[in-house]
Parts: C-alpha cells; sequence; structure tokens
C-alpha cells in the first residue's frame, strides 16, 4: 500500500563528522572514498571478452536447504529418506520438484539447476557452517592453512584468505564510473550474516563490499536462522498457547518485525545536517577545494584532480540515498502490482531491492536468505514458511526480469552453503529445543552434495544438470565445487581465466582457479 505524507526517518540527516568524511569519508565501514577511489584504480589493462552478465545477484540460503525438499526429491526412497512431501512435474521431461514450488515448477524455462554440487575439503570442514562459508563465499576448496572450524570466525595474525567472490568481481569487474554505489552490495540485514569467506582476504579493504540493514530489528531467538517473517525453528508445536506474540505466554514476542517493511538504509546519520543543507554546501566546498589547488599547484602527479572525482562519487553515493525515484532502496517508488509480484515479505522485497540496484549499475547484490538450517520442526517450517515464499518471490524476479529485457544480462545463483543429511532424524535424541519441547524430525548438515539454481546472464534454462544416488546423499554424476561455482560467475562476466591479482607483496594470484560448468554456458 502506498504511503502518503512522510516520516521522519524517511529523511536521513548527514551527522556533522559524517560530513567532513566526504572525501576521507567513512560512512559504511571501511572508508567509502577510499573504497571507490580504490576501485576506480583497479587494473583493468587485461584484455577482458564482453561477457554475457553485466550483474550478477547472488541469493544465499544460509543454513542450506535440503535437496530432498527443493529440487532433488527422492519419491522411490524410504520414507525416512523420502521426507513428508510430494512432487510436481516440470516443465522438463522426467524432472519433478518438492510439490511446494508449484510457480517454480512452471517457469524452468526461465532458470536451470545444478544437483551435484560439493564440497572436497576434509569431512570435519564440508559439514559445518563456519567452514562451508568460507568455502562457498570464496569459491575455494580448502580453509586457510592453520585454520579450523571454529578459528575461521575469529581474526588471526599471519592468515592468507582468499578474496570473496564479491570482492573479485569488485576488482575484475568494476563498475563504472559514473555508477555513484559500491560495486557489490549485501542485504537486507548484513548486521546478522559476520559469517566468514565475505571478506576480502588478500585484495585488501579496498575491494570489501557494503552491506545495508534494511529490514526492521528482529526479536527471534535464533534471528540469523529463523524469522523471515517472523518465525523460529524451536517455535512450540505441542502448546499452542506459548506461540510466539505479544501476548502473554508467548515464549518470545515476535512483533517487532512482522510487518516487514524495510526501511532506507542508516548511513549513520543521526541530528546534524539534512541532505539539502549538505548540497547548499557544495559550492563552498569547492571554493575551499580552490583555494587548496592553488596551495597545492606545484603538484604534477593529478592527486588532487583525483581526489576531487572520489570525493564527488562518494558524495553521489550519499545524495542518491535520498527517498525518491533515484534512489534504488526506495521501495514506495514501486506499483503495488510489482510490489505484490514479489510478496511483501522480507525476501520478496530483498529481491526488488535487487533488481533496482542491478539497474542502477551494481555489479553485484548479494540477498541473505535465513531459516534454511532446518534441523528440527523441518516439515512444518519448509511447507509453511520457506517454499512457499521463496517459490513466490523467486518466480516474480525471474518474470520481472525477463519482462524488463534485463534477465539476459543479469546472472542469478541461488544456493546454500552445503545440503542435507539424507536421512531424517532429530537433531538429539530425547533432547528438547530452546521452547523446552522434544526435538522434531528434520535433516542435519551435509556437504557431500547440495543444488544450486542459475538462470540469465548466458546460461542455457532448462537444464538439470547431474544426478545424485538413491537417497540423494552422492553425486552419481560430474561434481562440482565452489571454485567451479566461481569460475562460471567470472566466465558470465567475461573475466577470462588467466586474469591475475597481485597482493600487497606483489605476488601474482589467479582471481579465479576452477572450471566454468560448461554444461549451463
Amino acid at each position: 500500500m502506498r504511503r502518503f505524507g512522510c516520516r521522519h526517518e524517511d529523511h536521513p540527516r548527514l551527522g556533522r563528522r559524517e560530513l567532513l568524511q566526504v572525501g576521507g569519508m567513512s560512512l559504511v565501514g571501511a572508508g567509502l572514498a577510499d573504497l571507490l577511489r580504490l576501485e576506480a584504480q583497479a587494473d583493468t589493462a587485461s584484455k577482458q571478452s564482453p561477457g554475457t552478465a553485466k550483474s550478477v545477484v547472488f541469493i544465499f540460503q544460509s543454513g542450506g536447504p535440503s535437496q530432498h525438499e527443493t529440487v532433488d526429491p527422492k519419491p522411490e526412497a524410504p520414507d525416512t529418506i523420502r521426507g513428508e512431501y510430494g512432487t510436481i512435474q516440470t516443465g522438463v521431461s522426467s524432472v519433478h520438484l518438492c510439490e511446494y514450488l508449484p510457480k517454480l515448477a512452471a517457469r524452468t524455462n526461465k532458470f536451470s539447476v545444478v544437483r551435484t554440487m560439493q564440497h572436497v575439503a576434509d569431512r570435519q570442514f564440508r559439514n559445518e557452517h563456519n567452514s562451508c562459508h568460507y568455502l562457498l563465499h570464496t569459491g575455494t576448496t580448502a580453509l586457510p592453512p592453520g585454520d579450523t572450524n571454529a578459528s575461521i570466525t575469529l581474526p588471526r595474525e599471519g592468515r592468507i584468505s582468499w578474496p570473496s567472490i564479491g570482492s573479485m568481481i569488485a576488482y575484475a569487474a568494476p563498475t563504472a564510473a559514473d555508477v555513484a554505489l559500491p560495486a557489490v552490495i549485501e542485504l537486507p540485514r548484513a548486521a546478522l550474516m559476520k559469517y566468514p569467506g565475505r571478506q576480502p582476504g588478500l585484495l585488501g579493504p579496498k575491494y570489501d563490499r557494503l552491506g545495508v540493514d534494511l529490514a526492521p530489528t528482529c526479536n527471534a531467538k535464533d534471528a540469523a536462522g529463523s524469522c523471515p517473517n517472523c518465525f523460529s525453528h524451536d517455535d512450540p508445536i505441542l502448546d499452542p498457547e506459548r506461540r510466539p506474540g505479544p501476548h502473554a505466554k508467548a515464549w518470545w514476542d515476535n512483533s517487532s518485525c512482522r510487518n516487514p517493511d524495510f526501511h532506507l538504509p542508516n548511513l549513520g546519520q543521526t541530528a546534524g545536517i539534512s541532505l539539502p543543507q549538505l548540497e547548499n554546501r557544495t559550492a563552498l566546498l569547492r571554493r575551499l577545494d580552490e583555494l587548496r589547488r592553488g596551495i597545492d599547484a606545484a603538484d604534477r602527479t593529478g592527486a588532487v584532480q583525483a581526489w576531487d572525482a572520489y570525493r564527488q562519487q562518494a558524495l553521489r553515493f550519499v545524495l542518491a540515498s535520498r527517498p525518491g525515484r533515484h534512489n534504488p532502496f526506495d521501495l514506495t517508488q514501486e506499483p503495488d502490482t510489482i510490489r505484490d509480484l514479489y510478496g511483501r515479505e522480507e525476501w520478496g522485497q530483498g529481491f526488488l531491492v535487487a533488481r533496482r540496484l542491478v539497474e542502477a549499475g551494481v555489479r553485484m547484490v548479494q540477498v541473505n536468505l535465513r531459516g534454511w538450517d532446518t534441523h528440527q520442526n523441518a516439515f512444518r517450517d519448509l511447507k509453511g514458511k520457506l517454499l512457499p515464499s521463496i517459490d513466490h518471490c523467486l518466480s516474480g524476479f525471474l518474470d520481472d526480469l525477463a519482462d524488463r529485457g534485463l534477465l539476459d544480462e543479469t546472472l542469478v545463483v541461488m544456493c546454500g552453503e552445503m545440503g542435507r543429511t539424507p536421512r531424517i532424524s532429530p537433531i538429539s535424541p530425547n533432547g528438547k529445543n530452546a521452547s523446552g519441547e522434544p526435538f522434531t524430525p528434520g535433516r542435519h548438515h551435509w556437504g557431500d552434495v547440495f543444488p544450486c539454481w542459475f538462470a540469465g546472464g548466458g546460461i542455457q534454462a532448462g537444464r538439470v544438470i547431474g544426478r545424485t544416488d538413491a537417497h540423494g546423499g552422492l553425486p552419481e554424476t560430474e561434481a562440482y565445487t565452489p571454485e567451479d561455482l566461481a569460475a562460471t560467475i567470472f566466465h558470465c562476466l567475461g573475466v577470462g581465466p588467466d586474469r591475475e591479482f597481485h597482493d600487497a607483496a606483489g605476488r601474482p594470484y589467479r582471481v579465479y582457479r576452477g572450471t566454468p560448468i560448461r554444461a549451463l554456458l
């Protein structure tokens, strides 16, 4: 529903401290002006093919979705493997999806699926969130030397960490010079997603991503693992009076984000200088800069002119965050028909912001979808929350991209950091969950095989690649690693296998080391 009038929080104000930092600016963690400046200095001398994709939307199913309950059901397996759901025929002969994905089953002409992604790291690494996060998001097959599942989440002196795929994109395929936004943006709850593998590693902080928080505060007991919008896998089943809500007997109050409407990004503003005032003061800044140029007239390196360009780009980003049609985060600019096409909940709104950011020239948008760590109450929550949501919003997203002529130039990739075990079981026999009820069945961590969706950006649609065994636990045909996933993304962006980067000591590294998944191309 469109909003009439305005709210104070929709008009961000720029604090004086932040104003002084435009040009040496640290509005968004690492200095924004530095990030923009150093992105612009990325080595683009190497020849690069045009590629089939201009942008990437990476949809991260945090927690690891079950292959059985999505794209690789096993209806002939025993019920302890098969699960509770039936299947639905797709537009591809003999290919079925889970019965709770009917819209996606009708759109197999818009996407392809690889069923045989896998981790090849040692077993103690391939089945744990921390290590699998690192492996997936860096597009690698091993943790940094000396790291464990526990240590990879912590700062460690001497770590040689591979850059995230996003940071590599910022380096190898930077945004156009006239784009005011950073190359890589992560949403909608970046503050909750402090997982390993998302950092720039060897590339250095100049290629870091911008994480933005757009969704309302969530009070879920496991806010990073559940919520949209708004539940927990620990919610009681046996005692309905304790269901989440604002009532007296609820085991937690989920009212904080039952209305999931996004707000505009908070750039750290407090009471200070409004954006119109900031615009009026740019003339004063120009005059001060002119005086400084006179002082620095002897400068022959062009550094002063470069400083001006980077400061102006940083300022454009701040000004682009105003409410209005030019702000990609302002969903009030979209008609109700489009809002409904995507869905009004957190995931759908995240996809809609992603489309607007792609239109604004951002190179990669990562949309985090929480809730896929289904150890317990799996069949209740998949059927009641997760599957209908992804079925609706991903279908709407693909339809909208296609209708706007954006799908052919936007690569869409969706996966989690792992799959789930073939066998169904409670996470702890005779144990109780956080709400005090006995654990109900679900599936647990499984890195030996997991699915990945691909659409647009040079991907051939309507293909199902790879076959798993009768229990959906191991690949029977060729399998692909996160290195191959990264190679596929870079291939679609036109980044060749010989492209290199150098660390701070000047040592060369290949941007990617895997092989593109040719069956997709």
